[in-house]
């Protein structure tokens, strides 16, 4: 348990620093540029929370599966970090968590062509409604879609987009109700898609 929180603690500041990183770099797409400090304050301990959450799940499961895991958990939250701070996320997250997710594919022996299918069919199908919905969809979307087929295969892809579809909207009516934004106002549909991932790949 000591340990597991330690790790935890680790790997929030390693995430964080990661963040900052991508963040200072020259025309880094950030939606609040001037706001970094103010709208990152609790990220580190949010990071740790989450990622000690994720560890209770993790270490019951056997080694290779757990360490599989415990580096999903960590580019899915800091992906989680950026898409709430600045409505980004950055292909330089994206694209090793796509990579590790084949890795771990192939290596547990999982379904290879399920899980190559399932990001080629859901990358293109978010790319239909990007371009169908003008934009409400970003590229960092599409791409994080994607990725996550190469982790969960078809049906489980099929539950987060369902389940991250629903509590976004649930989420985006209530700050419209609120008038906390407006029809014309960004809204990052990302973490609600991350979350569900975690939740659907922790509970086995």
């Amino acid at each position: 348990m000591i340990l597991s929180v330690l790790l935890s603690a680790v790997l929030a500041m390693v995430g964080s620093w990661w963040i900052d990183r991508l963040y200072s770099v020259k025309d880094a797409p950030l939606s609040f540029p001037n706001r970094i400090v103010e709208r990152s304050r609790f990220r580190v301990p949010l990071l740790a929370f989450g990622l000690a959450a994720c560890m209770t799940f993790i270490v019951e499961r056997p080694t290779v599966e757990a360490i599989y895991l415990t580096a999903a958990s960590f580019f899915l939250l800091s992906i989680t970090a950026t898409d709430f701070e600045q409505y980004v996320i950055f292909d330089r997250m994206t694209l090793p968590f796509a990579v590790v997710g084949l890795v771990s594919t192939i290596h547990l022996h999982l379904p290879i062509i399920d899980h190559l299918i399932a990001a080629a069919a859901g990358g293109a199908v978010f790319l239909l409604l990007a371009l169908l919905t003008k934009g409400a969809l970003g590229g960092g979307d599409i791409k994080l879609i994607a990725a996550l087929g190469l982790w969960v295969g078809t049906d489980r892809l099929i539950d987060i987009v369902v389940y991250g579809s629903i509590f976004g909207g649930i989420a985006a009516l209530i700050m419209l109700a609120t008038k906390k934004m407006n029809r014309k106002s960004v809204f990052a549909y990302g973490p609600y898609f991350t979350l569900a991932a975690l939740f659907f790949m922790l509970k086995g």
